[in-house]
């Protein structure tokens, strides 16, 4: 018979909670501990706890958890976002905090290829950011039903950043944003933010960590010599989150560092490090200095493909996001006003979205790839060249009565693809707050007898502007170059101008 542990919570003494008191889960500063039906855990602190410390959690367990509980979308962000904690408890003078287990597709279901070694282990994110996980030579590569595809970690990015945004708008900050703190699942598409009971609330509770190695600051990094009390020290806070958050979505979407390079500093690996992430950190694809460009001859063989930069460039993410990583790595890099906001990354992500094509090799590992602009576009993974014509299809809105002006947003067509209502309105903003009627799509695009035609399904004041036709609900229009199509006369609504790329 397991024994099992009753704890009364410390802000309402009518809740109790269990655990099963065997064989704990060590964590670097918590003992966790399972309830008996596996729906919560109980983490107790190995150290007591100060008053202050004790305070933070408790704010964070009640204050700043009813402020989720109570705002927009709190199902989405406590289901899906975040393991936020709900409790805190007491025994033998240490501190324990109440929180959700992980949902079962945060766990590998298979793991590796060839053994059962870490079936059953949380998927941490550094598995997905090490390239050597995925190639097909490695011994102990994960299994391909594991990997999902390249558009999986542009959704995995999205709800990363989508609660950072969240915390900041809290005023919170993580202080701890890495690999290690976010479980991903790249089949579902989906990531979680963990370890949130470090949580940093600014001026008034200090961080208790700088962070950890690959996602501290520069800033943190090269003031750690100095006393906490110092004022030119510098700790955890949005601004640095914001750095982490850029190094995430960089290493999600290329699997490498960008500030790990070739140049060495010191030959004391110790010294070396903190003066190449902090002091001296470099973009490793900057433009105009190339001494930390990656040197291709000292990578590892499984590292040879995604590793070098000269292959895979980070203007392969398109535009919307190359420009966010110059802000983040040259321009904020040691100037942290200047990084991207969590908002701006969400926004970059979402319409590079719209800018992604499905490779044509059934055997492309990515399977999906940015359109590059260019009149012969193909996969940067796998070589291969698009096949047939595309439909570019640029949005504009209405200036004034007379005067449509574009909105540096275009949305790439593929077989089958769908047409949302935020494409059609400049009203409906495609973000967490979304009700499942406005995720209904609202037209579908398809190849159809050999020309491109946009299907209307439920639209009711869609208008060819060009042959000045209505387009009503079940009826379609061809996709032809120069082809200007409102897709609704409502205010806010778009029109898209049709440009048809790769003719032969």
């Amino acid at each position: 018979m397991k024994k099992t542990v009753k704890v009364v919570s410390i802000l309402d003494t009518a809740k109790s909670y269990e655990y099963v008191d065997e064989s704990p889960i060590r964590g670097g500063v918590k003992d966790v501990y399972f309830s008996p039906e596996r729906e919560y855990v109980v983490a107790f602190y190995r150290n007591p706890l100060d008053a202050g410390q004790k305070e933070r959690i408790m704010r964070i367990v009640s204050i700043y958890l009813g402020n989720i509980q109570n705002g927009n979308s709190a199902d989405y962000f406590l289901n899906e976002i975040f393991r936020w904690p709900y409790d805190i408890v007491e025994k033998d003078k240490l501190t324990g905090i109440v929180v959700p287990v992980y949902h079962k597709k945060f766990f590998f279901a298979k793991g590796y290829v060839g053994s059962d070694n870490i079936k059953g282990q949380d998927k941490v994110g550094k598995w997905f950011t090490a390239p050597m996980f995925r190639n097909q030579q490695y011994p102990l590569r994960l299994d391909h039903s594991e990997l999902g595809d390249w558009l999986s970690y542009f959704q995995i990015t999205i709800n990363i950043s989508r609660g950072v945004k969240k915390l900041h708008q809290m005023g919170l900050a993580h202080s701890d944003l890495s690999y290690n703190n976010i479980l991903i699942d790249p089949v579902t598409k989906s990531a979680c933010i963990i370890d949130i009971d470090g949580l940093v609330v600014p001026k008034l509770f200090p961080p208790e960590v700088i962070g950890t190695a690959d996602f501290i600051a520069p800033e943190v990094l090269k003031t750690k010599h100095l006393s906490m009390q110092d004022s030119g020290r510098h700790l955890p806070n949005q601004k640095t989150d914001l750095h982490a958050l850029a190094v995430l979505i960089y290493m999600y979407l290329f699997r490498r560092h960008p500030l790990r390079g070739g140049k060495i500093w010191d030959l004391d690996s110790e010294k070396d490090e903190i003066i190449s992430m902090g002091q001296k950190a470099l973009f490793v694809e900057h433009p105009t200095d190339p001494s930390n460009h990656v040197k291709a001859d000292h990578l590892r063989k499984w590292d040879a493909f995604w590793g070098d930069p000269q292959k895979i460039p980070f203007t392969a993410a398109g535009p919307y996001l190359s420009e966010l990583f110059k802000k983040a790595f040259i321009d904020g890099l040691h100037d942290p006003i200047r990084r991207p906001t969590a908002n701006e990354w969400e926004t970059a992500l979402l319409k590079t979205a719209d800018l992604i094509q499905p490779c044509h090799n059934p055997e492309c590992t990515e399977k999906w790839y940015v359109f590059d602009n260019s009149s012969n576009p193909k996969c940067p993974f796998c070589g291969t060249q698009h096949r047939g014509t595309l439909p570019v299809l640029d949005l504009y809105f209405k200036f004034d009565d007379e005067v449509w002006k574009p909105e540096n947003h275009r949305l790439m067509v593929y077989n089958n693809q769908y047409l949302f209502k935020w494409h059609v309105s400049r009203k409906v903003i495609r973000n967490e707050n979304l009700t499942m009627q406005d995720k209904m799509p609202v037209g579908y695009f398809t190849f159809h007898e050999g020309r491109w035609v946009l299907v209307n399904q439920s639209l009711t004041s869609m208008k060819d502007v060009t042959e000045q036709k209505e387009i009503s609900p079940g009826s379609m229009v061809e996709l032809t170059n120069g082809k200007k199509i409102l897709l609704s006369a409502e205010e806010g609504g778009r029109l898209i101008f049709v440009t048809l790329a790769n003719q032969s």
